[in-house]
């Protein structure tokens, strides 16, 4: 499985990491942690020294119970920091974290690579008709809801199933559109009980089915942390474990807070595998 990112082919037959750097106040682990331009390029040459493949670029925090983010103080947040990084980096490839289509548009007209939409076009109805028009890969997201109201939808029937379903539905009205380079992103901890993550995490090798490559973001998680009790700032041994679960299961991207530990997984996974 290939995906083609600024003329890049970048093949998920082996896993891969995307680093997450986070342009807001708030996020659950590092909102608010880049200060200036110094600390925001140091930050992201770490991670692509580390080994990321791709770094995901949000302005709006998805944690539970998010504020509400207008797309003026979205746009104004994200869009300097990519041609910053485009600049620096212009080699690397980025993505965007966003489910209004007009940020995603102006994102990758400034060179970003990836849309990465957690509402899988749901919150924006001409997302789709842009992403097709853009010709970029596109992560497509399960979540019920909003982040302001997605943990009181956690009603299903069987959780794997319902999100099959959903997928499926994504899928065929993404391909009505054109959009080629797909991947697909459970969704753990958006609209889903800490027993319904653990749940999902258990039956990942479902997702085969669509034949897409498959996206998980563990890192640092309520499902982590919470039940550990302990917090995000001490769950990347936890982390580290349950990453090397979803690759065994068939992630074909770990997004991460720590990519040089992701990337441990991922080699020694790889060793494993060939052995």
């Amino acid at each position: 499985m290939t995906i083609n990112c600024n003329g890049k082919l970048i093949d998920l037959s082996t896993p891969k990491v995307m680093g997450i750097l986070n342009i807001t106040p708030d996020s659950f682990f590092d909102g608010g942690r880049y200060k200036n331009e110094k600390q925001l390029l140091n930050q992201v040459n770490t991670m692509l020294t580390d080994g990321a493949t791709f770094i995901d670029l949000g302005a709006y925090s998805s944690r539970p119970n998010a504020p509400f983010v207008s797309e003026d103080e979205e746009s104004k947040r994200l869009l300097p920091v990519v041609k910053l990084l485009i600049k620096e980096f212009p080699n690397s490839i980025f993505s965007i974290d966003t489910f209004r289509s007009n940020i995603a548009k102006h994102a990758i007209e400034d060179g970003a690579a990836i849309i990465n939409d957690i509402s899988a076009g749901l919150q924006d109805k001409n997302m789709l008709k842009t992403i097709a028009s853009l010709n970029v890969p596109y992560i497509m997201m399960h979540m019920r809801g909003t982040p302001q109201t997605m943990q009181n939808l956690t009603d299903y029937d069987a959780i794997l199933k319902d999100i099959l379903f959903y997928f499926s539905k994504r899928i065929t009205e993404a391909r009505k559109y054109g959009i080629n380079d797909l991947i697909i992103d459970p969704g753990f901890g958006f609209s889903k009980t800490a027993t319904q993550n653990f749940e999902l995490l258990n039956e990942l090798e479902g997702f085969k089915i669509a034949n897409l490559p498959l996206l998980v973001g563990l890192s640092r998680k309520s499902i982590i942390y919470k039940t550990l009790k302990t917090s995000p700032a001490e769950a990347l041994n936890g982390t580290t474990a349950l990453n090397m679960l979803a690759l065994n299961k068939g992630a074909s991207i770990l997004r991460v807070h720590d990519v040089k530990a992701a990337m441990e997984c991922v080699k020694l996974y790889e060793q494993l595998a060939t052995s």
